[in-house]
């Protein structure tokens, strides 16, 4: 229904004419439905009803008539728009068409000024005012629709009569501006939770919304010091007028750089300064006003009747200043400037002579946008636009602002990162942290009407492509703005790209599609901005549309396509579900988002970054409907990440769902291939597990992969099958049924599963029979495949190091150590520390590098004891008693022997007989050469049917105690078959003692 813009009357809608008082009808077509923050006021009367009562009813018309204009003009100028007059009441919206960062003030000042006028007309009024986000246009008539508009009904309701209540968010946007009473949080209708309420007790005159804090230390912007230093010193030293203009974009702190030139100046000048204001009735000349009432001086004198005279009037008082002392004058927001105080700045750079003055400017880069030669060709005039401060600056930013370094260190980085180099976000960030004990970085209500104000002031088409832009993401192409703008704006797009470049909105970047251009926003909270102002409709239309465009396309991403179109599918399938949209269309495009996320998580696991396949997984596997076959062949591979990142009980908690919900699907293969992995979990966290009970229930599974024909799932069966068989100390058994996996995977196609594989087998290469120089050749292999990931590499090194202390070669040992601890350390390979603990720790042990393995052993120990991994912990602490042994440190390595054992699973072919030698030894050292014996015989007696690298260990053991308690000949028989087993691994540097112990221990022999 369309309101009448002279009297408020609502009328009907093919109405021409208001029907109350005759005034022709505006129509236009409605503004395009948009998401954005705005501040509402809604403000009735008290005791309407007693004063028609009491007054006639044309005299009640007639003073209603004039209370309504009255209101009306109040709001009009101070940029608000009157959406409606119902009875008595008003509600105005602050924020449309064209949103300002001072919305939320202008509705306060609007409220205060309405507060004294409906005072003055006899009468007493209620208002609430409120500020937040709403949709704003479309079709319905409406100006504005959302929750924040019914809070600012509640507050008028709940105000008192002449009160003015204000909600919280309009609190924040005003803070500085205004002196405000704290009311008890209000029970409001329809609100589930009290909202906080303030009353107004004051506007302060002239006040800015938020104080910047100028007191701070200006941090990183040196050199923009000396250059604008530099130009004042040039002024005083020539007494001639120099112009130099600061651009830059709201919160980039150009007042902290003038505060800080000001505070130099100190009183060697005349500092004379006026503003420029976005709004208001006689503001061409307020900044000179302000100047000129500073030094006491009326301002009629100097602004004449034409602009010429003020110009040469007020530059004639500047010169006959700067004849006894610099004058420097600084004039902020000289963007909102009228063209004819432009002039007047212009007028007195160009003219002014034999003085010395410095016109200081500070401006948003808008001011080139209405003056785009400003400053050109003027001999005497700079321009300085300032760039966001660099991420060590932003820290030493912070660090002034929360001087006693209570702010947490992960809050901190991401304040950093938010802010983008603007110190105004960084405090408004960090008061948003102080006010509220905020843990997450949020963007402050201060910030969002800035960056919001921004976007509304761009011309239509140019915003459109903005927005476009933001949909593709931070960074975007030209051609995906192409796709996504209307028919109408293509032509004119190349245009529109350089107006967002000139306008710093937007710069150039690397393409991610070849022989395409690319752009990166300035700030990703424009981004952010810019996209939500898009309803949640347009979005989700957009993104499918993207999508679609992408793959169909020939201009594609050089990488990554998986995750881009997953990612604009799972948008757009977001966006519908929060519309409330349910159905086919929705269940095929969450279909098509979870296939392409899984596949991007997939190959991200295949680049070893664990982190960002979990997350591309998660968020799969949640587009997909339970039961799912590719939903649940996802979450194994999810459980597997999150057993690969030492997250055990998680892993734990998810195969079990897994199994679950595979079981009530009816998926025996995925059922079977989960069952694999929790089974493989348990050998690791329950030390009762036994790996001869996983064996068997892997082969039963694999014999129902093979009946059913699924090759891939036979494939991972023969890997854990190798496995068992490895660990229950068969490791070329083991080997064998890995190379069958690898073989079945590279049938199937399946280079993920196969590069799984071949990693897997280094275990049994480098803890089983195969020489030392085949294990060296299969660990070059993989480093330099092209195949393996920064984990697999990292994995082949371990063993490489491993291998090379067998043949004796340090240098290498030392070398490749350190490369898989670089890989590990740069790409957060947690549970490849475990592996590389036993590797490396027993590759140092064989150097004799005894302090080094047990550091690198006790690192695997505390890793393995944070995650709850007693499968691995178990051969780890047997390992590191050894060393501890071997350095004479017999009661430690006793104590930590004692660990193995209280965790070693019954079948554990590794740790049973390992900590049973190292106790061994400790016994044997302290002359109990019974107990030594017996447990080293028990070791032997437990190896005797294996081919593990403990086996050789055990012999060495019984070898070393039973020369110790006086029995050479049998410690011989014991020494030979460790000698045996060192030359067929190819242990050059064990079997080398060997031989020495064998030729004491025969000298020892009785002739």
């Amino acid at each position: 229904m369309p309101t009448c813009p002279s009297c408020g009357r609502e009328n009907a809608d093919d109405a021409r004419f208001c029907s109350a008082c005759g005034t022709a009808l505006t129509t236009s077509t409605p503004m395009q439905e948009q998401r954005k923050v705005v501040t509402i006021l809604f403000c009735d009367l008290v005791g309407s009803t007693a004063l028609g009562e009491s007054t006639d009813p044309e005299a009640l018309r007639a003073r209603m008539r004039r209370y309504f204009e009255d209101l009306r003009a109040i709001l009009e100028r101070h940029g608000g728009t009157v959406e409606k007059f119902v009875g008595d009441a008003v509600m105005a919206v602050f924020g449309i068409p064209t949103a300002h960062e001072d919305d939320a003030l202008r509705a306060v000042r609007a409220a205060d000024e309405m507060r004294a006028a409906v005072a003055e007309h006899g009468l007493e009024a209620r208002i609430g005012v409120n500020s937040g986000e709403v949709v704003v246009g479309g079709e319905s008539g409406t100006l504005v629709t959302g929750d924040p508009v019914n809070v600012a009904a509640r507050l008028e309701q709940a105000a008192a009569p002449g009160d003015v209540l204000l909600g919280p968010a309009t609190r924040l946007l005003v803070r500085d501006a205004v002196r405000l009473a704290p009311l008890e949080p209000l029970v409001l209708k329809g609100k589930s939770e009290r909202v906080e309420a303030y009353r107004l007790v004051e506007v302060l005159a002239d006040a800015a919304p938020v104080t910047r804090r100028l007191e701070t230390p200006l941090v990183g912007r040196e050199r923009e010091r000396r250059r604008l230093w530099r130009d004042y010193e040039d002024a005083v030293a020539d007494r001639a007028c120099r112009l130099f203009t600061l651009l830059g974009p709201a919160g980039i702190g150009k007042s902290r750089l003038v505060a800080d030139f000001l505070e130099r100046v100190g009183d060697e000048a005349d500092v004379l300064r006026g503003r420029c204001l976005p709004y208001g009735e006689g503001i061409t000349y307020w900044p000179l006003v302000e100047i000129l009432a500073a030094i006491g001086i009326a301002p009629e004198t100097i602004v004449a009747s034409t602009p010429e005279e003020t110009r040469v009037t007020f530059r004639r008082l500047l010169e006959a200043r700067a004849t006894e002392r610099p004058q420097v004058v600084v004039v902020d927001d000289l963007q909102w400037a009228e063209p004819v105080f432009v002039d007047l700045v212009e007028h007195l750079a160009d003219l002014s002579r034999n003085a010395p003055i410095f016109l200081l400017c500070v401006a948003r880069t808008e001011l080139l946008e209405a003056r785009p030669d400003w400053g050109g060709g003027k001999l005497n005039a700079t321009s300085l636009f300032l760039e966001p401060l660099r991420a060590e600056e932003c820290d030493q930013l912070i660090a002034h602002l929360v001087p006693d370094a209570t702010l947490d260190p992960e809050l901190r980085e991401r304040i950093t990162a938010a802010s983008d180099g603007y110190p105004l976000y960084v405090e408004e960030m960090l008061a948003m942290v102080r006010e509220h004990g905020a843990h997450e970085v949020t963007v402050p209500p201060t910030i969002q009407a800035l960056l919001q104000a921004r976007i509304d002031s761009l011309g239509g088409d140019v915003r459109v492509v903005l927005e476009r832009g933001a949909v593709e993401g931070e960074v975007f192409h030209r051609a995906t703005v192409a796709e996504l703008v209307p028919d109408a704006s293509r032509p004119d797009l190349e245009a529109h790209l350089s107006s967002l470049i000139r306008k710093e909105l937007i710069r150039p970047e690397r393409s991610l599609i070849p022989g395409e251009d690319a752009y990166r926003f300035r700030h990703l909270l424009i981004r952010d901005a810019a996209y939500g102002a898009m309803s949640k409709e347009l979005r989700a239309q957009l993104h499918e549309r993207l999508a679609a465009w992408l793959e169909d396309t020939d201009l594609k991403p050089a990488f990554e396509l998986d995750e881009i179109l997953g990612y604009h599918l799972e948008q757009s399938v977001t966006l519908r579900a929060e519309l409330g949209r349910a159905g086919r269309v929705e269940e095929e495009l969450a279909a098509r988002a979870g296939s392409r996320l899984i596949a991007a998580g997939k190959g991200a696991l295949g680049r070893a970054d664990l982190h960002a396949g979990a997350s591309l997984l998660q968020r799969g596997v949640d587009l997909l409907p339970a039961g799912d076959s590719a939903r649940l062949d996802a979450l194994v591979d999810l459980a597997q990440t999150h057993q690969r990142r030492g997250a055990l009980e998680r892993t734990d908690a998810l195969l079990r769902a897994t199994i679950t919900e595979a079981r009530a699907a009816g998926d025996e293969r995925s059922e079977g291939r989960a069952r694999l992995a929790f089974n493989s979990l348990v050998t690791r966290v329950d030390p009762n597990s036994s790996v001869e009970d996983r064996l068997s229930k892997a082969v039963e599974i694999a014999a129902s992969f093979e009946r059913s024909g699924a090759l891939a799932y036979l494939a991972r069966a023969h890997a854990d099958i190798g496995m068992c068989r490895f660990m229950l100390g068969h490791a070329a058994e083991g080997e064998a049924d890995l190379r069958k996996a690898a073989e079945l995977a590279r049938e199937v196609g399946d280079r993920g599963l196969e590069r799984e594989v071949l990693n897997t087998r280094l275990r049994p290469i480098a803890w089983g029979p195969t020489p030392a120089a085949e294990g060296v050749a299969y660990s070059e292999m993989l480093v330099e495949s092209e195949i393996t990931n920064v984990a697999d590499k990292a994995h082949a090194l371990q063993v490489r190091c491993l291998c090379a202390a067998l043949q004796g070669d340090v240098d290498e040992v030392r070398r490749s150590s350190s490369r898989a601890w670089a890989l590990i350390e740069e790409f957060g390979l947690n549970l490849q520390r475990a592996v590389y603990s036993m590797d490396v720790g027993f590759a140092h042990v064989l150097a004799d590098d005894l302090d080094e393995a047990e550091r690198v052993l006790r690192l695997g120990h505390e890793f393995l004891l944070e995650i709850g991994d007693t499968g691995s912990r178990c051969t780890v602490d047997g390992l590191l008693a050894d060393a501890l042994v071997r350095q004479g440190r017999y009661d430690e390595a006793a104590a930590v022997a004692a660990e193995s054992r209280a965790i070693a699973g019954v079948d554990d072919l590794d740790a049973q007989p390992r900590w049973r030698t190292a106790l061994a030894r400790v016994h044997s050292a302290r002359g109990e050469h019974g107990e030594a014996e017996a447990l080293a015989r028990e070791a032997v007696a437990l190896v005797e049917p294996i081919d593990l690298l403990v086996k050789v260990t055990a012999f060495d053991a019984l070898g070393e105690v039973l020369a110790r308690a006086g029995k050479p000949e049998e410690a011989a028989d014991a020494v030979e078959r460790a000698l045996a087993l060192h030359e067929q691994k190819g242990n050059v540097v064990s079997a080398e003692r060997s031989r020495a112990v064998l030729d004491e221990l025969r000298t020892a022999k009785p002739s």
